[in-house]
């Protein structure tokens, strides 16, 4: 099981959700997909409700001459 730190993940790209907007419980990720032109996709699942949320990530444009 691979374990992933949420903290770089929001350094580098778009911020995740970590909480269900259906009941404000905690998200777990269930998996991450890549997708097109760098972005990912992240499955979660909330430990309270159960209910399953997707996100897409896509990644920060980084300034010119950086």
């Amino acid at each position: 099981m691979t374990i992933i730190d949420l903290n770089e993940v929001r350094q580098a790209r778009t911020p995740v959700r970590s909480n269900c907007p259906d009941c404000s419980g905690r998200l777990t990720v269930l998996r991450i997909i890549p997708g097109r032109a760098a972005s990912e996709y992240w499955t979660m699942r909330c430990v309270k409700c159960g209910g399953i949320h997707l996100d897409i990530l896509k990644p920060v444009a980084e300034p010119i001459g950086a």
